[in-house]
């Protein structure tokens, strides 16, 4: 154990093996984003909703990096933002009030993701938001929404507007601030995101020839592209899942303890 780390008790075999495979699989996505460099040392959020009726869910412990988390440090809390298992750790006020939000007002939402990469928050701050200038692009622009920069989410009264602002939508540009993906599972979540980020990334990269000089997809192939992902991410994300988690084996083990 590195020096100043808290001892982390394997939950293993002590709470619902439902419960187990969303800490799993919610430490594999804080594994991921860590992989991809899309992390901000210990700020944003990835959460995830635990079944059953009592609404609670996991969110990362506030003070460890991404790369560090895994199954068993996940702080499992309230919609009221209460820790309910005793835990050396508390959660970042900020995340609370973006992922709760999403949570209650969407029984999809089992999985909510938020970042801060560079590309994600340079294009949240672009007047014209993301283009259709990639495939990447025209697949994610159906399922994105927008919210306007409110400042820094402390203000539990923000909750209504993010949601009524994402809707019905799976993915949101958090305008001055960065990327919002929402899954009924990590793997569509991640695969959400995923799509989300690289679009980002390839904008950034093609503005850099300046806006004039870009190419936008035509309007007849961004209709024929919303037709063809209709149905999402869901699908695919599972086809891409098993080999996101022997990446994370091979690159990023222990993410299951």
């Amino acid at each position: 154990m590195a020096d100043g780390a808290l001892p982390i008790t394997s939950l293993k075999g002590k709470v619902s093996e439902a419960e187990w495979q969303a800490r799993v699989d919610l430490a594999a996505l804080y594994r991921l984003v860590a992989l991809h460099g899309w992390d901000d040392m210990i700020f944003t959020h990835i959460s995830a909703r635990i079944p059953g009726p009592e609404h609670h869910f996991l969110i990362n412990p506030y003070g460890m990096f991404f790369g560090e988390i895994t199954a068993s440090s996940l702080v499992k809390v309230d919609l009221e933002g209460n820790v309910i298992d005793k835990t050396p750790y508390y959660i970042n006020p900020a995340g609370f009030t973006i992922h709760s939000a999403v949570h209650a007002a969407r029984e999809d939402a089992h999985y909510v993701m938020h970042l801060h990469s560079d590309q994600g928050v340079a294009v949240s701050a672009h007047k014209d938001g993301l283009l259709p200038l990639t495939q990447h692009a025209l697949i994610v622009l159906p399922q994105l929404a927008y919210h306007d920069y409110e400042g820094i989410a402390l203000n539990l009264e923000e909750r209504e507007r993010i949601v009524a602002d994402l809707g019905q939508k799976k993915l949101m540009m958090l305008r001055n601030h960065g990327t919002l993906s929402v899954g009924a599972t990590a793997a569509e979540c991640w695969l959400g995101m995923f799509f989300l980020e690289r679009a980002c990334a390839q904008q950034v990269m093609a503005l850099s020839i300046g806006r004039d000089n870009v190419l936008l997809a035509p309007d007849a192939a961004q209709d024929e592209v919303r037709k063809q992902t209709g149905m999402g991410m869901g699908m695919i994300g599972g086809l891409a899942w098993p080999g996101c988690l022997r990446k994370l084996d091979r690159e990023s083990p222990g993410y299951a303890d």
